[in-house]
């Protein structure tokens, strides 16, 4: 009989560098009764076995050919032994409770099918970064700024399986933002929440950071506000999506755009100008033609009132 109440889903794809913290944070969690669901889509870099050196019954782990991260998510909807489903990344960190304060929400509150929060950001190596804060968290709120703002921290959300397979789940076409798609898709099935909680530590690291949009080209970027709008992809868009994702987010336009945002981050979150300097250093030797990453460092040199009162004065609006 299973007496498990949620079901971690984590996909993994060649994580063995971070995995280990991973789980450990989840094994750590105070819950009683849950399983952790690994999906591996055909790591080749000795991941499963650094997973399977962890004793501990509530890890099940189901192998599959690399297919790609909806095609694992989907998999692991159709695994997951509970219907409250905790997503988590294999390179980020649970922070203690988390699980418990999301199943209580969402025990309490039936009407509401998924439950996110704040989480702290930090480097590839853990250097902490900034704390992050969601764009919206009531339910109206939330509504308001979904098809122009992705809602949630994925790795940070509970839902409910059985609300999210009526939406069709995770889709297959929407690369780079599928979970963007499947929340316009569940807003249909019941109301959302985020809770003004740090719940856990996002890593950025070259390999899974999401590509600013300033780093996409503007094809993706137009591609992408449209299915938005339209709240779905389908097969001719991701076949679009694919071949831009191939063409224009190679491994080094993917490690240029994480300098630059740690860089970033270094710069007006969590001032330490040096450091910075460092991070712009970097993502300039890589691409020498963006100039935004000159003029980013340039500033570095000056006060922090100022660039705090031009970061205020140049943010976009919601």
């Amino acid at each position: 009989m299973n007496r498990n109440k949620i079901t971690i889903l984590m996909p993994v794809y060649n994580t063995a560098a971070y995995i280990g913290e991973a789980i450990s944070s989840v094994l750590a969690q105070d819950f009683e009764g849950f399983e952790l669901l690994i999906i591996d889509d055909g790591s080749t870099d000795g991941t499963v076995d650094l997973i399977r050196k962890f004793d501990d019954t509530r890890i099940r782990i189901v192998s599959q050919e690399h297919s790609g991260i909806s095609a694992a998510l989907n998999r692991g909807l159709q695994e997951a032994n509970t219907n409250y489903i905790a997503r988590f990344d294999a390179d980020d960190i649970c922070l203690p409770g988390r699980l418990r304060k999301q199943y209580d929400f969402l025990e309490s509150n039936p009407d509401y099918v998924i439950c996110g929060g704040e989480a702290e950001y930090i480097s590839a190596n853990g250097e902490y970064l900034f704390h992050f804060k969601c764009p919206a968290y009531s339910h109206e709120q939330l509504l308001g700024i979904i098809k122009q703002t992705c809602p949630f921290i994925h790795s940070a959300v509970m839902y409910r399986k059985e609300a999210v397979l009526k939406a069709g789940g995770y889709c297959a076409f929407a690369h780079n933002f599928e979970d963007h798609v499947l929340w316009l898709q569940l807003a249909s099935q019941g109301k959302f929440r985020n809770l003004q909680e740090q719940l856990i530590r996002v890593r950025f690291n070259p390999s899974s950071v999401t590509i600013d949009e300033k780093w996409c080209s503007k094809e993706f970027n137009i591609l992408k506000r449209k299915i938005l709008g339209q709240g779905y992809a389908s097969a001719e868009d991701g076949e679009k999506l694919k071949l831009l994702v191939k063409t224009q987010q190679t491994g080094d336009i993917k490690e240029g755009a994480y300098y630059a945002l740690c860089g970033k981050k270094f710069l007006v979150n969590n001032h330490q100008p040096s450091r910075a300097r460092s991070q712009f250093s970097r993502a300039i030797k890589l691409h020498p033609a963006r100039w935004e990453n000159y003029v980013l460092y340039l500033l570095s040199f000056f006060p922090e009132t100022f660039i705090q009162w031009l970061y205020r004065k140049t943010k976009p609006q919601s």
